[in-house]
C-alpha cells in the first residue's frame, strides 16, 4: 500500500474546500492510505480555531510529530541541501522514513532536498 505525505498547499486546497484535493483525498481513504501530515505543516497552515475544512481534512490524517531526533534528521538534510526551509525539510524526512510519496506545490525545492538525501522519493506535484 502506498503512503503519502502532505506539503502545506494540500493543506491550504483543503482549506479553500477545493473539490480535486477533497475527492482525491477521499479516494486515498477509501482504499486504506491514511495520508500522513507532519506536524510543522499543521502549524504553517492553522491560523484560526475556524478553519473549520481544515481541521475536518485533518481528522482523516495521521499528523506526525516532530520529536527531537526528527528535528535533528531535518537539520542535517538542511545542513547537505544547502537550504533553509524547515518545513520542506520536515516533509521529505517523514516521507523518506516512510518510503512515502510527496504531494507538493514546490517540487523543485523538495527534488533538492530529496537529491541531498541520496535517496529516492516520489514527488507529485499538486
Amino acid at each position: 500500500m502506498t503512503t503519502v505525505v502532505y506539503d502545506a498547499a494540500v493543506l491550504v486546497a483543503a482549506d479553500r474546500n477545493e473539490r480535486r484535493t477533497w475527492a482525491e483525498h477521499k479516494a486515498r481513504l477509501e482504499l486504506g492510505i491514511l495520508p500522513m501530515v507532519p506536524a510543522p505543516v499543521v502549524a504553517q497552515v492553522s491560523r484560526s480555531p475556524r478553519q473549520a475544512q481544515l481541521r475536518r481534512f485533518l481528522a482523516g490524517c495521521v499528523v506526525v510529530s516532530l520529536g527531537q531526533s526528527e528535528a535533528h534528521e531535518a537539520g542535517r538534510l538542511l545542513g547537505r541541501s544547502g537550504t533553509v526551509d524547515v518545513v520542506d525539510a520536515v516533509v521529505v524526512t517523514t516521507a523518506l522514513r516512510q518510503e512515502a510519496i510527496i504531494l507538493t506545490s514546490d517540487p523543485h525545492d523538495i527534488q533538492r532536498l530529496v537529491s541531498a538525501s541520496g535517496r529516492d522519493v516520489a514527488i507529485v506535484a499538486v
